[in-house]
């Protein structure tokens, strides 16, 4: 297994958890939970069901684009070292945006789910819809530029197969943190959970941004010997 794909699984990883962060996530954590959904319908684990398998699929449409680009960049076919080097290039940039070095910050957008549908549609359609859109990555507020990463390393894998499959996992990772909230039952325990999501915030941060250091990082050190030699 090539070192482009290690990188890439990390930073799904990475990415995926990281977005629980973002306001639709945190809107999740408070609306898809045991307490609120048993005084709707009484039927969380349906709900929940229906989120990770639209989250799922979700991740498997933004894995179909990338398969795609995958396609484009095999027929370039780019050297090893080559793709490495653009992915730590871009891991680099998505490092600066994370932290705002010098005010730097990555287009993103800020586009939340509907919470309307949740009186509007029946629990299989919200459940399903709203998962869709999470686990798609790019149809909702992007709190990472590792979002972006895992895109681009999908892409510049050459492997169509494999970038489809990234995305899927992209998607169920943020469809399963949904079983986070599985516990607040309770409006205190609802409070607890998200003052400790809260805490948790920064690190996550951090992690996020120490996640592209790494790919840069490791570019970087595969790619200078052998430019070096080259030069040599």
């Amino acid at each position: 297994m090539s070192a482009l794909v290690l990188l890439a699984i990390g930073t799904a990883v990475v990415a995926a958890a990281r977005s629980t962060w973002s306001p639709c996530g945190l809107s999740m954590l408070s609306t898809i939970t045991p307490l609120r959904e048993n005084a709707r319908s009484g039927h969380y684990r349906s709900t929940v069901a229906w989120f990770v398998a639209g989250a799922a699929v979700g991740g498997a449409c933004l894995g179909g684009a990338m398969a795609g680009l995958a396609a484009l960049v095999a027929v370039l076919d780019l050297a090893d070292g080559a793709a490495l080097a653009i992915a730590g290039g871009l891991a680099a940039i998505g490092f600066a945006s994370d932290l705002r070095l010098g005010g730097f910050r990555l287009p993103t957008h800020t586009r939340q789910v509907d919470d309307r549908w949740l009186d509007s549609y029946r629990r299989w359609v919200y459940g399903a819809g709203f998962g869709w859109q999470i686990g798609s990555g790019l149809s909702t507020f992007i709190v990472t530029s590792a979002v972006y990463l895992t895109v681009a390393l999908g892409a510049l894998s050459a492997d169509p197969w494999f970038a489809l499959a990234l995305g899927t996992g992209f998607g169920l990772v943020r469809g399963v943190a949904i079983l986070v909230g599985r516990r607040a039952t309770t409006t205190e325990s609802l409070m607890a959970l998200h003052r400790t999501i809260e805490r948790w915030s920064r690190p996550s941060r951090l992690v996020a941004a120490g996640a592209q250091a790494v790919v840069a990082a490791v570019a970087l050190a595969v790619v200078a010997p052998v430019a070096g030699a080259v030069v040599a």
